[in-house]
């Protein structure tokens, strides 16, 4: 199914398919034990697997599907190094200690990302390229004003107002109300970023297996038994790195992460000079709605690449296309004759405390729930989660601190999150 305003090459997969379409892996043996055994062959997983497997432990990856073929190469490439509760609310359900602590970890967690990608030399079109944060109404611009001008101590970073009047340097739009400019925030190509990443940790000598699914789980004396379709394998160790596509095989976590479908579509290659009016600075974008929307331009240029949450249930995002185009043309109005190239869909997973969490649950490890941050988050933690592994010090963090919380009669099927999703609807236009 297409429709009048899809380009003749349309195509239902993400846009960075394009590039970085899935490479093949040699289909190997699974071999019957391995010293760790992650789940997860997404920026968690691999990143847990380069640390083991460069200490020397016998490490093998699968995934029930292709590698990386969640969220790791469907999302919209756009880094932030924050988490969604603010120090206020961090301090007041914590203390300021670990408010402080918390907050500074994940913007540490940025730099020490862009620190990964350039070290090891990645080819992913890594940029800092700053963010735009538009501010929905008026109420919302005072109260980023409010936060640019009264930050925490020791926790300040780079923040520009953007006056409503001076809007358009930053955006072709009349939607929004000002906004705030964040210099830090970066760019990326999720694809190539996981290829590289992926590369990485083959090299230090992990075993990755795409199209093996985990089937059950049986703890023994010594480790783990995972069944998969492939055969069974013991492993001493077993890490958990599902996010948003956490399944029935561990229950335990996936009773406290939610996914939540998240949709994208990709324009055609616009004229170059309509695409550098719409944001002369090729910024990242986001807006102060709660359910937010997120736009970049592709790093040529030339494309929108737009990004929301247009459906509670709906997994075939050709379906949800119209009403996620209609949400770029509020914004974008003129782009009405731009046809579209690309839709995609993948699962976030959010968390009941809207925090990251890192830890270990009867012997399995895990690392997930990044609340839409994944890119900078489930890369440092999956590195985290790595060390922890191994007993190294660099392996502690505060987001193994704090309590991983679910809800009575929650089994991993969020049957609450359409009222939940009106509710804020009705917040977003009254505040």
């Amino acid at each position: 199914m297409t429709y009048p305003f899809c380009s003749e090459d349309f195509k239902a997969q993400p846009y960075w398919w394009d590039g970085t379409p899935s490479s093949p892996l040699r289909d190997r043996e699974l071999a019957d034990e391995t010293d760790v055994l992650v789940i997860g062959s997404g920026y968690t997983g691999l990143h847990c697997a380069l640390q083991t497997a460069a200490a020397g432990r016998s490490t093998t990856v699968i995934d029930a599907q292709d590698a990386g073929w969640g969220c790791s190469t469907r999302n919209g490439g756009q880094i932030s190094g924050e988490i969604k509760p603010g120090f206020e609310a961090l301090r007041s359900r914590y203390g300021a200690g670990r408010a402080h602590a918390l907050v500074s970890e994940a913007r540490g967690a940025l730099e020490w990302l862009g620190e990964f990608v350039e070290s090891n030399a990645l080819d992913c079109d890594y940029s800092r390229c700053g963010r735009f944060l538009a501010a929905h109404n008026p109420r919302q611009f005072r109260r980023l004003e409010s936060m640019a001008r009264h930050q925490p101590d020791g926790l300040e970073q780079s923040l520009r107002i953007v006056e409503p009047g001076d809007q358009a340097s930053e955006i072709d739009s009349n939607y929004y109300h000002g906004g705030l400019v964040i210099e830090r925030h970066c760019a990326l190509d999720p694809a190539r970023y996981h290829r590289g990443l992926m590369q990485l940790a083959q090299a230090a000598g992990a075993q990755v297996h795409g199209h093996c699914a985990a089937l059950s789980v049986e703890r023994m004396r010594a480790g783990f038994k995972v069944v998969t379709s492939r055969g069974a394998i013991v492993a001493r160790d077993l890490v958990v790195a599902t996010n948003g596509y956490t399944g029935g095989v561990t229950p335990w976590q996936r009773r406290r992460v939610i996914p939540i479908g998240s949709y994208m579509l990709a324009t055609e290659a616009m004229d170059p000079a309509l695409a550098e009016r719409l944001m002369p600075h090729h910024r990242v974008f986001s807006d102060t709605r709660r359910i937010v929307v997120y736009f970049r331009r592709s790093a040529d240029g030339n494309r929108l690449l737009f990004g929301g949450r247009v459906s509670v249930f709906e997994s075939d995002p050709v379906k949800c296309l119209p009403a996620l185009r209609q949400e770029m043309l509020r914004i974008f109005p003129q782009l009405e004759d731009v046809r579209i190239s690309h839709t995609w869909m993948g699962f976030v997973a959010y968390t009941f405390d809207h925090l990251p969490h890192l830890g270990v649950e009867d012997g399995i490890h895990y690392a997930m729930g990044y609340c839409g941050s994944g890119i900078c988050l489930a890369s440092y933690l999956g590195n985290r989660l790595g060390m922890r592994l191994l007993g190294e010090p660099g392996g502690g963090s505060a987001f193994a601190e704090t309590r991983f919380p679910t809800r009575p009669m929650y089994s991993g099927k969020p049957w609450f999150l359409a009222s939940a999703v009106r509710y804020y609807q009705l917040l977003d236009r009254l505040r």
